[in-house]
């Protein structure tokens, strides 16, 4: 495939395992605020796992994306020639240690990310520190050898050197990509992690500003990915356990994304949260509070508005769930739900609309799960849909995830004429319930349930969609709470002035 390439830009997008090439809720925003800046050239770094975890683009680039490149961070597996004897740099491996010794020390933040600026040069190709060393010297060898001794609580020094090595092997990686990058004006990063600390290493190295928008926080996400994970080991026998603790390669890798999540705050400026809740947990995370401030996303009510006319005059009793077949959307609940709805509403139908390739595995559960259920002509699998076709057709929008941020599925909801259930996570209380009074004197426009409980989200539904005039109040209340806050106009108008004030500032030698 040819991706286009320019010499030069003016906002680089820096996006980990989303647009072009996994569609979704934040893959959407990003194509909305592309298309929002047609005068603006975009240049779009994506960072991804393994290149056979991805398929072809989910979206058309729009003309204005002038540049695309694509890296994989742990394509590196299994290549490369035997090495050869390398003593390493010992004056370049004491500043990595000193920056691995204020990543043990929570009280000192601001020492191990001067220490992080110090070492970002070293990391590039023909700096001090090479990834050949970090693989391959003694002195690398001699270290993580001396930081197990001291620090590891799990017996296997094994699974320790190749944590350590899988943890830290993307860095290089990260630094190359930053290195080569083409110039750009201004850097913009839709989440920490990999693609956070890429924009971070840019920021250091180019002085160009760094904008940082969180749609869900990265750090809270990725601890509930670890702690579900089955491939993080924990070698210890019975007696040395504590079922009270995590294991020490779990801690490891949290401490790890935490770590990844300061030093991109440090770097950062604007940093952009979706909500209040969120703005408020970048700062104890580590954000400063006076470069943050909340801009909620939008959704274009010119497409979805006229859907209301399409709509029978009585509710559908079908309730749709939007997004990935994947864990964090808890789709199982909504299934477990979708037995007692049928119950009680035998002519209730449970879609879910949404791709499946993310996690075949996960998918395939949940087919079974339908089936064990006996609900297999009660709950369809419909795959991605478009979701103007779905509107008309649907009494409400369901949100059973374990995990939110301010998801665009409801407000489209919300302006096509549909209610929500949806789980306590993220934003979800304030978009069906009001954030303020003013906002609150609007209604409910929905029900809100407790994450895993589909009794509550079955009763929620059944409430809903068997009394109309329930329904009616809770469909105006939500049109009536997008048109005023929540409109793709006021969060372009929004993100303009954020882009304008980077570009000034990348403009600037």
């Amino acid at each position: 495939m040819t991706f286009p390439q320019a010499r030069e830009a003016d906002i680089a997008l820096l996006l980990e395992g989303t647009f072009p090439y996994v569609s979704g809720g934040v893959s959407s925003w990003v194509n909305q605020i592309i298309l929002a800046f047609p005068e603006l050239r975009f240049a779009i770094v994506f960072i991804g796992s393994r290149r056979e975890d991805y398929g072809d683009m989910k979206y058309a680039l729009p003309k204005n994306v002038v540049h695309l490149e694509a890296h994989y961070l742990y394509d590196f597996i299994g290549q490369g020639e035997k090495p050869k004897p390398r003593p390493g740099a010992a004056d370049a491996f004491a500043l990595s240690e000193r920056l691995h010794d204020g990543f043990l020390r929570e009280t000192a933040p601001a020492g191990a990310c001067a220490a992080f600026s110090e070492i970002i040069r070293d990391l590039m190709p023909g700096g001090r520190l090479p990834e050949d060393d970090f693989l391959h010297s003694e002195e690398a060898w001699r270290i993580i050898a001396d930081r197990y001794r001291k620090n590891c609580t799990d017996p296997s020094f094994v699974d320790f050197f190749w944590t350590v090595r899988m943890m830290h092997a993307p860095v290089w990686t990260l630094a190359r990509i930053a290195h080569n990058l083409i110039p750009v004006k201004a850097f913009h990063s839709v989440s920490t992690g990999y693609a956070g600390l890429l924009g971070a290493m840019l920021r250091q190295t180019r002085q160009r500003p760094l904008i940082l928008s969180e749609h869900g926080i990265y750090t809270k996400e990725r601890k509930i990915d670890l702690f579900k994970s089955e491939w993080i080991r924990d070698n210890r026998n019975i007696f040395q356990r504590d079922p009270t603790e995590l294991s020490y390669f779990r801690q490891m890798w949290i401490r790890f994304f935490e770590w990844l999540g300061r030093l991109c705050y440090d770097s950062a400026d604007p940093i952009i949260a979706l909500y209040e809740t969120n703005r408020l947990r970048q700062i104890a995370d580590g954000a400063l509070a006076e470069r943050t401030f909340n801009v909620p996303n939008g959704i274009s009510l010119q497409r979805f508005a006229p859907l209301r006319a399409l709509r029978p005059e009585a509710p559908p009793p079908v309730l749709c769930l939007i997004g990935r077949v994947v864990p964090i959307k808890d789709v199982k609940t909504f299934i477990r739900a979708m037995r007692r709805v049928a119950n009680q509403m035998p002519a209730a139908e449970g879609w879910i609309a949404g791709p499946e390739d993310e996690d075949p595995a996960y998918a395939e559960e949940c087919r079974n799960l339908v089936a064990s259920l006996g609900l297999e002509d009660k709950v369809k699998f419909l795959g991605f849909q478009k979701i103007e076709n779905l509107m008309p057709k649907i009494g409400l929008t369901i949100l059973s995830s374990i995990s939110e941020a301010l998801p665009l599925v409801i407000l489209e909801g919300y302006a096509a004429g549909v209610p929500t259930v949806s789980t306590d996570v993220g934003s979800c209380r304030q978009l069906i319930e009001g954030l303020d009074d003013d906002d609150r004197a609007l209604g409910a426009s929905g029900a809100v349930v407790n994450i895993a409980d589909p009794q509550a989200l079955a009763d929620a539904a059944l409430e809903l969609l068997g009394n109309h005039q329930a329904w009616a109040a809770a469909s105006r209340a939500g049109i009536a709470r997008v048109e005023r806050y929540y409109t793709d106009d006021l969060m372009f108008g929004a993100y303009r002035r954020v882009y304008e004030r980077a570009l000034a500032a990348g403009g600037a030698d």
